[in-house]
C-alpha cells in the first residue's frame, strides 16, 4: 500500500472515529438537556402560576360553578383566556400556533378543583407522585407515559405549592407533553448531523491535501535520489546517458533537513565513485603505453643496431606523447564533469568564428595528410561559452582528421543553432553508434592502430551537456556525421 494511501486511510479512521464518538456524545445529550430547560421553564411556570392562584383556593372560589369549576374564579377566567387567545409565534426555526402547557389545581386533600383541559376536575390526584411530594413540603416532579409503550406520549409534570401564611393550601401543577419539545430535539439532531457530515467532508478535504502535499514532498525527495544515485556520467547498458545534477528539492521542516543530508551525501558519494571510476579507467589505459615504454627501455640497454635503437627510441617518444595526450584530456574532461553549468554569458558567441578557430587550430595536421578543411553555411549565435565550443568543434575535426583517408574533405556545416562535421572515412557499424562518447571508448583507425584515448568524444558529449545540448553521430555512407545541435538548450 502507498504511503499516500495509508496517510489518508489514517486520517479518515482518526477523523471518522472522533467525529463518530463526538456526535453520540452531542446527541445523547440533547435529548435530556432540552427536557432540562423545558423542566426549568416549568418550575418557573409553576410557581408563579401558583402565587395567583393562592388568593382564590384561600377565598374557597377555585372549586365553585361548573364545567371546569372556573366561573366564579379571576385565576381560571385568565388562564383560560390565555389558552383561547390565538398564537402566532416563531420561536428560532419552529412555529408555534397553541399553549402546550395544562394547569391543575389541587386542594391540601389532593382533589382537583381546576382543571385548564376540563377533564378531571374532582379527581384525586392525592396519589400522583408529584403532588404528594409537594403536599410534603419537597419538590414534585414527575415524567409519565400515556401509553406504557410508547416513549412519544411521555407528559412532564411539575408541580408547586400553593401557599398562604406559611400553609399549603393546594398544589399546582403544569404539565407538557414530551412531543411538544420532541420538534426542537428533532431539529437540533438534524443540525447536528448536517454539521457532522460537513465535518467529516471539510476534514476529508483538508486530509486530502495535507496527503497530497506531503506525498508531494516525499516524491521530490525520491526523485532527487533516482536522479543521483548515478556517476556523473553514467553507462548503462554500453550507452551515455547525459546528466545533470538536480537542485536539492526545496521541502519544508524536517524533509528540507533530509533533503540536505541526502545532498551532502551525494557529494560524497559522488567525489567517491567519481575518483574510482577514474583510477580503473585509467589503469586500463596506462598498461598498454607503460608496457611499450619499459620494453623499449629494457631493449635500449643492450647493444642494438642504430636503425633499431632509432626505432626503440621513437616508440618511446610516441607512446610518451600518448601518454601525454591521455593526462591532458583526462584533466579537460575532469574539470568540465565538475561543472554544474557555464559562467554568466557575457556577448553572444559566433558559431561560425568558433569553427574558424578550431579549423585554423588543426589545418596543419590536415595539410600533412593532405585533407581539405571547408566551412560552409549561414551563421548563427548564442550564449555559449566560446573556448568551450571551439575545444568541442576541435575535438570533432581532430576525430574526424583520424579517420579520413588522404587527400579528402573534412565539411563543416553551419545550420541555424547546430554544427555538423562530415568526414569520408570509413563510419562506424551501426551497433557500436550508440557507445560514441563513452570514456575510453575506441574504434580502430583505419590503418589498424589504436591511437586514440576515446577521451575526445567524452568532452565533446560533456561540454554539450553543459550547454542543454546533444551530441549526435549518423553514419553517411561513406564517412561519418558528427552533429552538435544547440537548439535543445534550455
Amino acid at each position: 500500500m502507498r504511503l499516500g494511501i495509508r496517510l489518508l486511510f489514517a486520517f479518515f479512521l482518526i477523523n471518522g472515529l472522533a467525529a463518530f464518538f463526538v456526535l453520540r456524545v452531542f446527541m445523547a445529550e440533547i435529548k435530556p438537556s432540552v427536557r432540562k430547560v423545558t423542566e426549568d421553564t416549568l418550575v418557573e411556570t409553576a410557581y408563579l402560576l401558583a402565587a395567583q392562584a393562592s388568593d382564590d383556593l384561600a377565598d374557597d372560589k377555585l372549586g365553585s360553578g361548573s364545567g371546569s369549576g372556573s366561573s366564579n374564579s379571576r385565576f381560571a377566567q385568565h388562564v383560560q383566556a390565555a389558552f383561547e387567545q390565538p398564537l402566532r409565534v416563531w420561536i428560532w426555526d419552529t412555529r408555534k400556533a397553541a399553549l402546550d402547557l395544562r394547569v391543575t389545581v389541587t386542594n391540601d386533600q389532593g382533589r382537583v378543583l381546576f382543571d385548564s383541559a376540563g377533564q378531571d376536575v374532582g379527581a384525586d390526584y392525592a396519589r400522583w407522585r408529584n403532588v404528594a411530594l409537594t403536599l410534603r413540603g419537597e419538590y414534585g416532579a414527575r415524567t409519565s407515559r400515556e401509553v406504557a409503550t410508547d416513549e412519544a406520549t411521555s407528559v412532564m409534570y411539575v408541580s408547586a405549592p400553593i401557599m398562604r401564611d406559611g400553609a399549603i393550601l393546594g398544589v399546582l401543577t403544569v404539565s407538557k407533553p414530551a412531543n411538544a419539545v420532541q420538534s426542537i430535539i428533532d431539529s437540533s439532531e438534524r443540525k447536528m448531523l448536517r454539521g457532522g457530515v460537513l465535518f467529516l467532508l471539510l476534514s476529508a478535504a483538508v486530509g486530502f491535501a495535507i496527503t497530497w502535499w506531503l506525498v508531494v514532498q516525499v516524491r521530490k525527495l525520491r526523485s532527487y535520489a533516482q536522479h543521483v544515485q548515478g556517476p556523473t556520467l553514467q553507462e548503462a547498458q554500453g550507452k551515455l546517458l547525459p546528466h545533470k545534477t538536480p537542485e536539492v528539492p526545496d521541502v519544508p521542516g524536517e524533509l528540507g533537513d533530509l533533503a540536505q543530508a541526502m545532498d551532502s551525501m551525494r557529494r560524497r558519494l559522488e567525489g567517491r565513485d567519481y575518483i574510482e571510476g577514474y583510477v580503473r579507467a585509467l589503469t586500463h589505459e596506462l598498461k598498454s603505453p607503460v608496457a611499450a615504454i619499459r620494453g623499449a627501455g629494457e631493449l635500449l640497454q643492450d647493444d642494438l643496431p642504430a636503425a633499431d635503437r632509432a626505432m626503440f627510441a621513437q616508440q618511446v617518444v610516441d607512446q610518451s606523447l600518448r601518454l601525454q595526450n591521455l593526462i591532458d584530456q583526462l584533466m579537460q574532461l575532469s574539470q568540465l564533469e565538475q561543472r554544474n553549468g557555464l559562467a554568466q554569458a557575457g556577448t553572444p558567441t559566433s558559431l561560425r568564428a568558433c569553427a574558424a578557430q578550431a579549423i585554423a587550430q588543426l589545418q596543419a595536421t590536415a595539410a600533412q595528410k593532405g585533407i581539405q578543411l571547408l566551412l560552409q553555411g549561414g551563421d548563427s549565435q548564442g550564449a555559449w561559452d566560446a573556448a568551450l565550443v571551439t575545444l568541442a568543434i576541435s575535438n570533432l575535426l581532430a576525430n574526424a582528421l583520424d579517420f579520413s583517408p588522404a587527400h579528402s574533405q573534412i565539411v563543416l556545416t553551419l545550420e541555424p543553432q547546430r554544427l555538423s562535421v562530415q568526414d569520408s572515412g570509413p563510419g562506424v557499424p551501426d551497433s557500436l553508434l550508440h557507445r560514441l562518447g563513452e570514456r575510453f571508448f575506441t574504434t580502430p583507425r583505419p590503418n589498424g592502430e589504436r591511437s586514440g584515448t576515446g577521451l575526445g568524444l567524452s568532452i565533446v558529449q560533456r561540454i554539450m551537456l553543459l550547454h542543454g545540448g546533444r551530441l549526435q553521430f549518423a553514419n553517411t555512407h561513406p564517412g561519418l556525421r558528427a552533429s552538435l545541435d544547440f537548439s535543445a538548450q534550455g
